[in-house]
């Protein structure tokens, strides 16, 4: 009686664990078959000067992380996920190296982003990961080609030609209306320089007090194009770098022995603006609408087409 008992529960457990067995031989096959199948790319970390190879879309995933609030709408974080996914495959065909730095693109690992979120780690991650998985693959392009998806974080309510800035034209990066972002933290501020260090890094003198400057020319984006200062004519682009400003839409103030630099938007001003995209996004509006907007006459397409697997 024993050993029929003994025969039975060993042939249900026989008939339970194969099955089981057998499904988790599945589950790691799929797994690795997902990831054999998965383009990557290399990520040179700053921290340090190391190559990593990260799976695509966990890339898409840990630049939009990076680059755009996790408070954002899912459409504008969709948006976000689409330029990320361009901006690498664009470089990557070029064959320049991907950074995780503002020279490319921001880019946070999962123990990153969990010391960066606390708490918040796992509803963040869950809404981003779905904003890319939403857009999996999806790559924009101009007359079949990727595009450079430039973007920045706010604009004084337009956009700039990319001319204005890299000096070389695009298509598809020209000033667009992008009213949205007045509603950005860092529409305006200003910049308190003692006037010391501005004479020196601009080798100018500087008067006691007043509005300094005659802004010569404006790009098509109504930032600085050109500007007159002490004798000595300066571009936008070379008055932001030098001075560390915020944006190239600035006046200048001397107050005392400070220059106070009133500044409009933060960012190049070129491509799409990210807080524009959160403010189309809380309008309705699609993802689809927003690549269209701030990079016209692109299209979507999937990357298999550029990307070998």
């Amino acid at each position: 009686m024993k050993k029929a008992l003994y025969l039975f529960l060993f042939i249900l457990i026989v008939t339970i664990a194969i099955p089981a067995v057998g499904l988790f031989l599945t589950e790691e096959k799929t797994i690795q078959q997902k990831e054999e199948a998965s383009p990557s790319v290399d990520v040179v970390r700053s921290d340090s000067q190391e190559t990593e190879s990260v799976l695509l879309e966990d890339y898409v995933v840990g630049v939009v992380a990076a680059e755009m609030p996790a408070t954002f709408e899912k459409e504008a974080l969709k948006a976000q996920a689409v330029a990320a996914r361009t901006f690498m495959l664009t470089q990557t065909l070029a064959g320049l190296k991907v950074t995780d730095t503002v020279n490319d693109q921001v880019f946070k690992d999962e123990e990153e982003l969990k010391e960066t979120w606390g708490t918040q780690f796992e509803k963040n991650k869950q809404k981003i990961e779905e904003a890319a998985k939403e857009t999996e693959g999806e790559v924009l392009v101009y007359n079949g080609e990727p595009i450079t998806a430039a973007f920045f974080s706010s604009g004084n309510g337009k956009t700039e030609n990319a001319e204005e800035y890299w000096q070389s034209p695009l298509p598809y990066l020209i000033s667009v209306e992008s009213p949205w972002d007045e509603a950005a933290p860092n529409f305006e501020q200003d910049v308190v320089i003692p006037r010391a260090e501005v004479e020196d890094k601009l080798g100018v003198s500087l008067p006691k007090s007043g509005e300094v400057g005659t802004v010569t020319a404006r790009t098509a984006g109504g930032r600085v194009g050109e500007i007159q200062i002490g004798g000595k004519s300066f571009t936008g682009r070379e008055m932001r770098e030098t001075l560390e400003l915020p944006s190239a839409d600035f006046q200048m103030f001397v107050k005392g022995e400070n220059v106070v630099m009133t500044t409009k938007g933060y960012g190049h001003g070129i491509g799409m603006s990210q807080y524009g995209a959160n403010g189309m996004a809380k309008e309705g509006k699609k993802y689809t609408d927003i690549m269209t907007h701030y990079y016209p006459g692109t299209s979507i397409e999937s990357i298999d087409n550029f990307f070998k697997k």
